[in-house]
C-alpha cells in the first residue's frame, strides 16, 4: 500500500509541476509576436500538456486504487471534498488545453496578467488537498 501512495504522490508532483508551469509559458507566449516564437511556444506547451496529462491520469489512477483499498475507513465528508477538488483540478487542466488551442489557432484573447493570475489557481488546490490528506480535518 505504501508503494501505491508513493506513486500517487510522485505523479501528483509531476502533474502539479505542469499545472504551475503551463500558465507561465502562456505569459511568455503573449509577448511572442513572430512566427518562429509562436511555433516554439506551441511546441513547448503541447509537450508539457502531454507530460502533465500522463501525470494527472496516473495520479487519478493511483488515487482510485488507494480509494478502493481504504473506502470503508475514509470519513465521507473528507472523501467528498477531496474528490470535488480532484474534479475541479481536472476541469482546470481541461481549461488549460482549451487555452493552448486558442494560442495554436491565433485566437488568444487574454493578457499576460490574466495568465499570471490563473497561474495561482493550482496553488489553492494544492494547499487544500495537502491539508485534507495530512490533517484530515473532517
Amino acid at each position: 500500500m505504501l508503494w501505491i501512495k508513493a506513486f500517487h504522490i510522485i505523479f501528483m508532483v509531476t502533474w502539479f509541476a505542469g499545472l504551475f508551469y503551463l500558465p507561465r509559458l502562456f505569459v511568455y507566449h503573449c509577448a511572442a509576436h513572430d512566427a518562429p516564437s509562436h511555433a516554439r511556444f506551441c511546441t513547448m506547451e503541447r509537450r508539457l500538456l502531454r507530460l502533465m496529462t500522463v501525470g494527472g491520469a496516473l495520479t487519478v489512477a493511483f488515487g482510485v486504487w488507494l480509494w478502493t483499498r481504504y473506502w470503508l475507513n475514509v470519513p465521507a465528508g473528507w472523501l467528498h471534498v477531496k474528490l470535488s477538488l480532484a474534479v475541479g483540478l481536472i476541469a482546470y487542466h481541461g481549461w488549460l488545453w482549451k487555452l493552448h488551442r486558442d494560442f495554436v489557432n491565433y485566437d488568444n484573447r487574454h493578457s499576460a496578467r490574466f495568465y499570471r493570475v490563473i497561474n495561482e489557481i493550482p496553488t489553492l488546490f494544492l494547499i487544500a488537498m495537502v491539508i485534507l490528506a495530512i490533517v484530515k480535518p473532517m
